[in-house]
């Protein structure tokens, strides 16, 4: 019905490119116009001012010799002043832009390795952006953003950069797990050391209480017996000790240690054996 009154419809975010006679005429704004066709005025066209996204993979290859592919995401909009450029100039925007994609990508990828390709993406992504907003502004077209989504390596060099990252984390692993049971060892052996030096203090700290507690029972009993000498106390003394000595050996049914030679008058052969050898050291002093 519109029509045939001569009267059009546009659609918000959308203009009509309005020709008369096949020429152009102007750009009619969303609302309703007035399309005279009996004066030859006819509507050529629609075109969206909407932000368009145009996702593009590009393959190329790095400066290591390693073919990737590149996922590019161009957020672009046709200008409401520029219209008729962005209707006219170009059949096919996709394409174009497509192609200026391709050309900065495989343009500035392969002067960099593959780990610079992923730390640099920002870059990529900025000189694929000023290429395209210098070449899309003469055709009536604004490149809002333009991201590097994606970098996908070839499969069997994503396979071989996953073997060496996990061989360098079971390298680091291993060290660690090295060094900590480096520590544990040097710990158990001071610990060790500290023991033995302690064990060491209480056995001379023991035997000198033996050896002090001996001199006091010998020096007691020849003051408070008369007539003995302080090898009677000290045969004494051992005969006393060997008994205990027996004692315990046999209370513990377990035992293990054997006293040899274990005899009552094998003491009397210790102690002249001890004494003769204190008497040799002492002469030849």
């Amino acid at each position: 019905m519109g029509n045939l009154l001569g009267c059009v419809k546009v659609d918000q975010s959308t203009v009509v490119i309005k020709e008369r006679f096949g020429r152009f005429n102007e750009v009619l704004e969303p609302g309703c116009h007035c399309m005279p066709w009996y004066l030859g005025s006819q509507v050529a066209g629609h075109l969206t001012l909407r932000l368009q996204q145009l996702d593009v993979r590009c393959e190329t290859k790095t400066k290591d010799n390693v073919f990737v592919n590149v996922v590019a995401s161009v957020q672009y909009r046709a200008l409401a002043d520029k219209a008729s450029d962005a209707f006219y100039k170009l059949s096919n925007t996709r394409s174009q832009i497509q192609a200026y994609v391709f050309d900065v990508i495989r343009a500035s990828v392969p002067k960099l390795l593959l780990d610079d390709v992923f730390e640099q993406k920002n870059e990529i992504a900025r000189a694929v952006e000023e290429e395209l907003e210098k070449a899309m502004s003469a055709y009536g077209y604004e490149i809002v953003q333009t991201l590097i989504v994606d970098i996908e390596p070839d499969e069997h060099v994503k396979r071989a950069m996953n073997e060496i990252n996990a061989a360098a984390r079971m390298r680091l692993a291993a060290n660690e797990k090295a060094e900590a049971e480096k520590i544990i060892q040097i710990k158990r052996a001071e610990g060790e050391a500290e023991s033995k030096y302690l064990a060491g203090l209480g056995i001379a700290r023991q035997r000198q209480a033996i050896v002090d507690g001996l001199r006091d029972s010998v020096l007691g009993f020849s003051d408070n017996v008369p007539g003995t000498s302080a090898k009677d106390v000290l045969d004494m003394v051992l005969i006393t000790q060997y008994f205990d000595t027996m004692k315990e050996i046999g209370a513990s049914s377990k035992s293990s240690a054997v006293f040899i030679p274990h005899g009552p008058g094998s003491v009397r052969d210790i102690a002249t054996q001890i004494r003769d050898g204190l008497l040799q050291a002492s002469a030849r002093q």
